[in-house]
């Protein structure tokens, strides 16, 4: 938690402020460098277990929330029993207070034109503001907080595999029937033989379509959206290839279209939501027939994308995921595909940072892969020939021994692009192909699976990858790549272009597939993001099978034929999760979605090699939820930070008794890793008979016993063991080390004497948060809230001018008109420009104080 700061009016025409300009984010909104934002994994699946990242440009749109109830709050409150027309004059009252503050701003001569407005599962609304508007509703008392709208990424790839995997959760007496499952996600291809009959008709947040179908880019309309089509197969699908089915086929499946082609910031086409999109989404899910009365609410929803490092556990996502729980919808999100990091906090992605969310991981369940010998050939003198993992999911259907070929060495792509190598660069300028016939060598770059499909439409047969060492199966696009890849060194392959250059033709001999065991079978993928969230809490909660599951893909075969493939992710962890949980909820229909989470975390098997900050509570094991008896909630603790050898902190966990007997507990802690000093627990109660239906809360008491030498963490389970029956587990990590300091560095003003100007500001630049090295590994670190405030020539406080919330690491920038907090023109003279930046943890602020003269 941060520490508490009295709240002040964000008034006035303050700093031109902006258009807060964030100039460069240094980790998460994509299409930009991460060099620092994940640690090196060898091998990478950076750019395979989730697409290419566009940068994204949401404009002035803010997400404001507001104090007034929520019809979740409401219906909270009056302990989830209430009528429909309650719940109907409730949600009529949450959008009456925002009607209320947005004809109060127009009287104050701010015009607001909300794009969406939230009253099921939070109280807000997103719009666009000009810096005059922000402040206003900054002084708002009736505003809660103003948070930025960020973008989200689907959070698979789809690949062609060979070495598919099935399933393989699932209950022999049970399919879903009567259960529904929201799929907030791209558009679903409802036509396709594998969903159809399963799919209702949806959504469509993005573009207004009413069946929220898969739609195709508008300027190629072969390329169609894929991601929630992937999604929906996982867990409906029925009578595929092979008896291929998703989790829960008897489930009903409701697309809400949240995600899909919109522009970018360089105008192109790229498939993407935003958080306000996303809110909106899970207002439908709450109330799919938009009515008002969230009776019809979605007995769970699975969000399919995801936003990079955005692990916040208070904010907009957050509130609403714990909002739909308490209208008993269980949101179930992944945990992102950004890898394992550092100590602290993770990489996890929102809304997976929310404590009410049930976030998953990606396990690698792959017993084999194949891999080839290759042999490269420079004129006569042989650069390699080994064994390499087949990185592309397509093999050779036979030995190749082909030609080498290269795109262009100047790309055709405009300064900036970060993309697959375009189509073009294939091509020489009498458009004669050059890699047809031959091997394509190319950078891996950010999107190998787009760069390997260009390639195949130029005609080449193979590609070797340099720059990263693919994984096995990583990439190839089902029927759209159908030509094998393997990963080369980045020697040979600056050889083979040189030569290349002077014209001297080298080969490569491709052999025929052998399958091989896969060391990684069991452990959890490495492009599994992990945590912590950014309030301590243990994320992800549980893991699933993440790579190589076969699903269907929207659209047809030349043929005629439907499209089926592969597709990796975390997002693919957390469908298989959702499909577990409507298994689970016909099953036990008495559930509520609190009890839905508690039950598959606390059954969840542990994994003997992986950490805790990795796999949560460990490999969801949906029959053990049925027969468990007892569910936690939180089901997974948040004990923070241990900074000396008198440290000490609690936690409550309320156990419920969700059979229809009286069950007997007692309640122990198990250490599954030790760290940088022992930790002591006393809990209390440690031993409870509990009545069928009743709750008994459980303090857990941790302390350091001895000086923590170094900053390891320290994780395990707390545990429930009934007297008969499956134990309950609650994972929990405890850090060690010293508080990092809240990033705020590089503040500058670029003129430091200048007239008052709403029209051509002075610029205030900084950096804040930070990405940290620790022990070789990258660890993220937020500001909760970033203040700005205004100091008059004599050192007495006028104001704040500014304040950011849940401020990920990057440059921003601010304009500087020369005014006070209530607009009006500064008197000549000297002042101060004082900066506070709050970390996620408690502790002071990191502050900076910059200096400029009015004139």
């Amino acid at each position: 938690m941060p520490t508490h700061r009295p709240r002040e009016p964000f008034n006035a025409l303050v700093l031109a402020a902006l258009a807060v300009v964030v100039t460069a984010v240094l980790i998460a909104a994509g299409g930009g460098s991460r060099r620092h934002a994940v640690a090196a994994v060898d091998p990478s699946w950076q750019g395979l277990a989730g697409a290419q990242r566009p940068r994204v440009a949401v404009g002035q749109r803010v997400i404001v929330l507001l104090k007034a109830a929520a019809l979740a709050d409401r219906v909270g409150n009056a302990g989830g029993l209430a009528t429909g027309e309650e719940e109907q004059r409730w949600t009529e009252s949450a959008l009456a207070a925002q009607k209320l503050l947005v004809a109060r701003l127009r009287v104050q001569g701010v015009v607001v034109q909300p794009e969406f407005s939230y009253t099921r599962t939070i109280n807000g609304f997103s719009a666009a503001f000009d810096a005059r508007g922000i402040a206003l509703l900054e002084r708002a008392p009736e505003v809660a907080g103003v948070y930025p709208v960020r973008a989200a990424y689907p959070a698979t790839i789809d690949l062609g595999s060979q070495f598919g995997e099935r399933p393989q959760i699932a209950l022999s007496d049970r399919d879903g029937r009567g259960v529904s499952v929201a799929l907030l996600d791209t558009g679903v291809d409802r036509a396709h033989p594998f969903l159809r009959g399963r799919v209702t008709a949806g959504v469509d947040i993005v573009g207004g379509d009413p069946d929220a179908s898969a739609a195709p880019e508008p300027d190629a309309p072969a390329e169609l959206e894929a991601h929630g089509t992937e999604m929906a197969g996982l867990l409906v699908g029925s009578g595929g290839p092979g008896a291929l089915a998703g989790v829960a086929p008897g489930a009903t499946l409701l697309p809400i279209r949240v995600a899909g082609w919109q522009r970018d910031a360089s105008a192109r086409w790229a498939v993407y939501a935003r958080t306000d999109q996303l809110l909106a989404g899970l207002e439908r899910a709450v109330d799919p027939n938009g009515d008002g009365d969230a009776h019809d609410a979605a007995r769970i929803a699975l969000v399919g994308v995801a936003q990079p490092f955005d692990g916040f556990a208070d904010g907009p996502l957050a509130r609403a995921a714990a909002g739909a729980v308490r209208l008993d919808t269980l949101v179930v999100a992944p945990a992102g595909n950004d890898g394992p990091v550092g100590p602290g906090y993770g990489s996890i992605g929102g809304p997976g940072g929310a404590p009410a969310a049930l976030t998953v991981g990606a396990l690698d369940l792959r017993p084999h892969y194949g891999e080839a010998r290759v042999v490269l050939r420079d004129g006569l003198h042989v650069e390699f020939d080994g064994t390499r993992p087949l990185a592309s999911a397509v093999s050779p259907g036979k030995a190749l021994d082909v030609g080498i070929g290269a795109p262009r060495a100047q790309s055709t792509a405009p300064v900036g692009y970060r993309g697959a190598v375009p189509l073009l660069d294939f091509f020489d300028q009498r458009g004669v192909s050059l890699v047809a016939g031959r091997a394509a060598v190319l950078p891996t770059g950010s999107d190998p699976n787009g760069s390997l499909v260009n390639a195949a439409r130029a005609g080449a047969v193979a590609v070797l990858f340099y720059g990263a060492d693919l994984p096995a199966g990583g990439i190839s696009l089902d029927q759209n790549g159908p030509i094998p890849a393997v990963s080369i060194s980045d020697d040979a392959a600056a050889r083979l272009l040189t030569q290349l250059r002077h014209r001297v033709q080298g080969t490569v001999s491709l052999g025929s597939v052998r399958t091989t065991s896969n060391a990684g079978e069991g452990r959890v993928a490495q492009f599994s993001s992990s945590g912590l969230a950014f309030d301590g809490r243990v994320k992800p909660d549980v893991v699933a099978p993440g790579v190589a599951l076969e699903t269907a893909e929207p659209g047809s075969n030349g043929d005629g034929s439907a499209r089926y493939g592969t597709v990796n992710g975390t997002s693919v962890a957390a469908a298989l999760v959702a499909g577990g949980a409507a298994l689970l909820a016909q099953a036990r229909p008495y559930l509520d979605a609190d009890a839905l989470k508690g039950l598959l975390v606390g059954s969840a098997r542990p994994l003997a090699d992986d950490s805790v900050n990795a796999q949560g509570a460990g490999l969801v094991d949906v029959g053990g939820a049925t027969a468990t008896e007892v569910a936690a909630a939180p089901a997974s603790l948040a004990f923070g930070r241990a900074t000396s050898a008198k440290w000490r902190a609690g936690q409550v966990v309320a156990i419920r008794n969700v059979s229809f007997r009286r069950v007997i507990l007692d309640f122990h802690t198990d250490v599954t890793r030790e760290g940088a000093a022992p930790v002591e627990f006393d809990i209390r109660p440690l031993r409870v008979s509990l009545a069928s239906g009743r709750t008994v809360r459980v303090h857990i008491r941790a302390r350091v016993s001895a000086k923590p030498e170094g900053t390891a963490p320290v994780e395990g389970l707390f545990v429930a063991t009934p007297a008969a029956g499956g134990e309950v587990r609650v994972p929990w990590t405890i850090l060690f080390g010293p508080r990092a300091t809240p990033g705020l560095a590089a503040v500058r003003l670029s003129i430091r004497a200048f007239r008052p100007s709403d029209a051509a500001p002075a610029l205030l630049s900084f950096v804040a948060g930070s990405v940290r090295d620790v022990a070789g590994r990258a660890a993220v670190q937020p500001l909760s809230t970033l203040d700005l405030d205004l100091w008059s020539p004599g050192g007495g406080r006028i104001g704040l001018l500014a304040r950011l919330r849940d401020v990920l690491p990057g440059r921003y920038s601010f304009g500087v008109t020369g005014r006070d907090p209530t607009g009006q023109v500064l008197p000549n003279g000297d002042y101060q420009l004082r900066l506070f930046a709050y970390g996620t943890e408690p502790g002071p602020p990191t502050a900076r104080t910059v200096t400029f003269t009015i004139k």
